[in-house]
């Protein structure tokens, strides 16, 4: 975690001894297996694959096997298997997450916001449902689900909003098509300088989608323990900053990488210590969920 995602890392050490490590083996295997996907080490630069169904079919099969306690051979997956059966998560947010790959596999690009929104589903809020049993939720509590999964969305929308240039050197783009359709613009013309001002307009419309999961997923913080609740406040500052970096460059916003200063996330901490005391009253559990968010498969 600690060369994969420096944010996560920092966020992770606010848990108690025994989430903290549960959290760690089950970033290892969601690591893993997105190295696996696209052919990085710990989250680096793309270098794209051949072989991507075989790569596919392997990770399936070295999941499924450590779903049931068989040994793999390799730690990522092993300790994720632990993991699963420590905290009953259901398996099927496993096989969600994996089904997103899939569809990065398949070269898949989404058509509107309602695909985009599915693919962050497979890609992070599965995560973030696993992510929400493992520290202590009811897997049948759906509502406080919900919550998690709209963190998810709103971590892999900053992702999204950040790596727009590094995506289009490696020949991806998550834009929907009927957004750049509206600004006139395609994958291939999407970095050059004309389009700039076009692209500030998307960027600036993906940090506002992710604002809002960030602020919908507040309100599921008060359903877990203390020390859990203070880790998610401060992860979801410190990584909703990079969306909200990305609005306030504006058109150099991809010029080099967005990262949240470790000065920032030091103060992300202290900040989320002082919202946990009063996070049932700032974001009660009770307030409906906007009507107008996307909502995760049942």
């Amino acid at each position: 975690m600690a060369r994969g995602s420096k944010s996560f890392a920092m966020a992770s050490k606010l848990f108690d001894p025994t989430t903290r490590e549960r959290a760690w083996l089950l970033y290892a295997w969601c690591r893993k297996c997105d190295d696996i996907a696209d052919g990085q080490d710990h989250g680096g630069v793309l270098s794209g694959v051949t072989d991507g169904p075989a790569r596919l079919a392997d990770m399936r099969a070295h999941t499924d096997a450590a779903l049931r306690g068989e040994p793999t051979g390799d730690p990522a997956f092993d300790g994720f298997g632990l993991v699963m059966r420590e905290c009953a998560i259901p398996a099927r947010y496993a096989h969600d997450l994996i089904d997103g790959f899939a569809l990065d596999a398949a070269d898949w690009r989404p058509q509107s916001e309602g695909d985009l929104l599915r693919y962050c589903y497979h890609v992070a809020g599965a995560v973030g449902c696993m992510m929400a049993v493992l520290m202590g939720a009811d897997p049948a509590d759906e509502a406080t689900l919900d919550r998690a999964c709209d963190l998810g969305l709103a971590f892999q929308l900053a992702n999204i909003a950040r790596d727009i240039g590094e995506d289009a050197a490696a020949e991806r783009c998550y834009l929907p098509a009927d957004w750049l359709a509206k600004m006139a613009l395609t994958p291939a013309t999407l970095m050059t300088a004309e389009a700039r001002p076009r692209l500030t307009v998307l960027g600036r419309k993906l940090a506002d989608m992710a604002a809002a999961y960030e602020e919908s997923a507040r309100h599921g913080t008060g359903a877990l323990p203390l020390r859990a609740a203070w880790a998610v406040l401060a992860a979801a500052g410190i990584y909703g900053d990079i969306a909200r970096e990305v609005a306030r460059r504006g058109g150099a916003a991809w010029d080099d990488r967005v990262v949240t200063p470790k000065h920032e996330k030091l103060a992300w901490v202290a900040r989320a210590g002082v919202q946990i005391i009063g996070r049932a009253r700032r974001w009660p559990a009770a307030s409906p969920r906007p009507a107008t968010l996307w909502t995760r498969p049942r």
